[in-house]
């Protein structure tokens, strides 16, 4: 008699084991990244306030110079993400992110700038544009100071919405 084959061997096993483990490898940090970007998303919601200070006093402004105005204007409280934020002088949003919180990020690489854009590509400056209207906020740039790295950064926070 003829028996066929029953069950698995241990090859089998092992392969199967073995690429589930190779799964696990590449998911794992994928859904890291992917908790620290909602997390990170939740720090952006929360200065929302924030935006809407610069454009209370910017827009309605019959001053030309508000940059006294804008200086510290958000009375902002820390949530369980931000530890700071303020705003100086031109309107830009300056958030630290709590890093014993996200503890994807350090001291050095937890601040979000959040800038006022009188066009596509013109920031704000708080001495002069005083009633002007701002069409939109660049979010996550480097060069306003912006420190998370980018791969943290919601698709929203990366250039100008």
């Amino acid at each position: 008699m003829n028996k066929g084959q029953s069950g698995f061997t241990i090859i089998e096993l092992i392969i199967v084991i073995a690429i589930i483990g190779i799964l696990a490898a590449v998911a794992l940090p994928a859904y890291q990244d992917y908790k620290t970007k909602a997390k990170i998303s939740e720090v952006i919601l929360a200065v929302y306030s924030c935006r809407a200070a610069v454009v209370n006093i910017v827009q309605p402004s019959s001053k030309i110079d508000v940059s006294d105005a804008l200086r510290n204007s958000c009375n902002f409280k820390p949530t369980k993400y931000v530890k700071s934020s303020f705003v100086d002088e031109n309107g830009i949003v300056t958030v630290k992110a709590d890093e014993d919180k996200l503890t994807e990020l350090t001291a050095t690489t937890n601040t979000l700038t959040i800038v006022p854009m009188r066009t596509a590509t013109t920031a704000l400056i708080g001495t002069s544009d005083g009633g002007k209207t701002i069409v939109g906020w660049r979010c996550g740039s480097v060069a306003d100071g912006t420190t998370i790295p980018a791969k943290y950064l919601p698709s929203s926070c990366r250039g100008t919405y």
